[in-house]
């Protein structure tokens, strides 16, 4: 077994065995994550060591070989041009002189011969040369220089044979060496691809393992920001720093309820305690508008129907915030298919006198929608009323709902000055009133389009400004269609 086939398994080891998973601490899975994913590539590092030095060492032995086998080539062919030359001389002296010569180069042929002949590489041509050497040693004294010719030529002969054989055999040798390259690049490559590919993976694992409990936190934080609800369980297999983390959410998510709780007990105590003494300032503010007591003078009419005024709109802020505060404590919707344009109605004749005093007229293009029908109807009166107040008088209002991509869109528009950009962003927000003066001449509580985002948001939609090229002023509120609950 490889060493890359060894880290390969050790890798897919620990990711089988979940031993990521249990470190402790961020910093040791962001380390251990970072040295697993090392891994691979260090395999690769050292796989392509062995194989660069396998391919060096293989590169000069080859090369040692084939030097050898050329100096041994050249060797010979000078041993038998100064072979040829003694034969040649003894020829023609015939001498002691000349036979010694002729013993020395038959004694260095031979030696280049068997060095070359009885190397490790296979060369043909080699049995002639024997031959012909085996000859010369039987006998070197020739009658006539035309007998001694022709075994010079058949010596050329091999020798040339010897050299193309040689030539073949370097070539070969050489062909090999380039294929062997070839194989082993192509190995290389799949092999990086591959080690590459499982490096890849383990740096996505581990940044999996941060981004999980990351992501569990964004889905907390928005879970406390919504009020969607009871939070999921704490985690046991994250790093403890985001272990800690998700432990003061929860913490921060228990204070925001016990909060909740003391807000909502307060509103509604408050609201109730302060229905009682409102009714009876109410009913004392009546009994002297009518002069049961005893008649007033007209300073004091005019005093009484302040009074009576400003009971009336602290009884109506009063009911505001009742309102509010059942609409907090509901959790979900039911949704039921509800008449827009019947609902729509009903809502104007609630607001007839204001419409007729104002001189508007409201234009209405509607069909039924699947929606909750009390948050609905809280919609439209919030909005029907907003655009009553802050519309421009003698114009008309635009009621229009339409359907898109299982989405129901529900516009409110009406004629006025434009809402400015930077307003936009916070007026939804509880207890924010519009600026410029309203049609009725009363102060606004600042909780009508906060309870409109609040019903769309129970609902699972949303509440926008959005510009359109029959009002100034449009607030559009988008409702996802579901089934009939």
């Amino acid at each position: 077994m490889s060493n890359t086939q060894r880290y390969a398994m050790l890798a897919s080891h620990l990711i089988e065995s979940g031993s990521l998973l249990r470190l402790g601490s961020l910093r040791q899975l962001i380390l251990g994550s970072f040295l697993v994913a090392l891994m691979p590539l260090v395999a690769l590092l050292w796989q392509s060591h062995t194989d660069l030095t396998r391919l060096t060492r293989m590169t000069i032995d080859e090369t040692q070989q084939i030097a050898g086998l050329v100096s041994n080539v050249q060797q010979l062919e000078s041993a038998s041009v100064v072979l040829e030359r003694s034969l040649r001389q003894f020829q023609i002296v015939k001498n002691d002189a000349a036979e010694n010569l002729v013993s020395n180069a038959l004694d260095r042929f031979g030696e280049r011969y068997t060095a070359l002949c009885f190397a490790k590489v296979t060369v043909q041509g080699c049995e002639s040369v024997k031959a012909v050497f085996a000859g010369l040693q039987a006998n070197t004294a020739f009658a006539s220089e035309a007998q001694l010719i022709p075994v010079l030529a058949s010596l050329r002969q091999s020798l040339t044979d010897v050299h193309d054989s040689v030539d073949e055999a370097i070539e070969s040798r050489l062909i090999q060496q380039q294929q062997d390259v070839a194989a082993m690049q192509a190995r290389q490559t799949w092999l990086s691809a591959l080690l590459v590919s499982v490096s890849f993976g383990l740096i996505l694992l581990g940044s999996q393992l941060v981004i999980n409990p990351v992501r569990k936190l964004k889905l907390i934080i928005r879970m406390l920001a919504r009020q969607q609800g009871r939070l999921p369980p704490l985690s046991t297999r994250a790093p403890k720093e985001l272990v800690g983390v998700e432990k003061d959410l929860h913490w921060l998510g228990e204070r925001l309820a016990q909060l909740e709780n003391i807000r909502t007990a307060l509103l509604r105590h408050a609201a109730h305690e302060l229905k009682t003494p409102l009714a009876s300032i109410k009913e004392g503010c009546a009994l002297l508008s009518d002069g049961t007591v005893g008649k007033l003078t007209e300073p004091q009419q005019e005093v009484m129907s302040l009074l009576t005024s400003s009971t009336t709109r602290l009884n109506t802020l009063i009911e505001k915030l009742l309102d509010y505060n059942i609409l907090l404590q509901q959790a979900q919707a039911t949704f039921t298919s509800v008449n827009v344009e019947e609902m729509v109605n009903q809502c104007i004749e609630d607001y007839q006198l204001a419409l007729q005093n104002h001189n508007l007229s409201v234009s209405i293009e509607a069909k039924t929608i699947s929606a909750d029908a009390e948050l609905l109807r809280r919609i439209l009166d919030n909005l029907l009323s907003n655009a009553v107040a802050h519309g421009s008088l003698n114009q008309t209002i635009y009621i229009r709902v339409s359907l898109e991509n299982q989405t129901a869109f529900i516009e409110v528009a009406n004629h006025g000055k434009k809402i400015p950009e930077e307003k936009i962003s916070n007026l939804f927000e509880p207890f924010v009133r519009g600026e410029g003066a309203r049609n009725d001449n009363v102060i606004g509580t600042g909780l009508g389009l906060s309870i409109v985002a609040d019903c769309a948001r129970i609902m699972h939609g949303e509440v926008s400004v959005t510009d359109v090229d029959y009002a100034e002023v449009c607030f559009r509120v988008a409702i996802p269609q579901q089934e009939e609950q």
